[in-house]
């Protein structure tokens, strides 16, 4: 079997500042604690009971862990300019770290 390896659809070819559809040469507004607030407020509203994780920077956003009762259940991104909100809803189920 061949597989085809190629980015994923979202943040990471949309807000992706340097990869992405859009490259371009910007600083973001938003820093790591903040992103994680932005986070935890989306989380709050829309998924009450979960809980954002660290933020990891990529170029243009964050990616956080998405926790609920000690247990990875979701992702998703905070835009670095914006503070838009992306939930990783493609993924399904937390398996494992790699």
């Amino acid at each position: 079997m061949k597989g085809m390896i190629h980015p994923e659809p979202g943040p990471n070819m949309m807000w992706n500042t340097k990869y992405g559809m859009f490259p371009r040469d910007v600083e973001m507004k938003i820093d790591e604690e903040d992103a994680k607030d932005i986070a935890q407020r989306w989380l709050d509203k829309n998924m009450p009971g979960s809980i954002a994780e660290e933020a990891e920077e990529f170029y243009g956003y964050y990616t956080l862990h998405v926790e609920r009762d000690g247990k990875i259940i979701g992702m998703l991104s905070v835009n670095g300019i914006t503070g838009d909100v992306w939930y990783h809803y493609w993924h399904g189920e937390f398996i494992q770290m790699l």
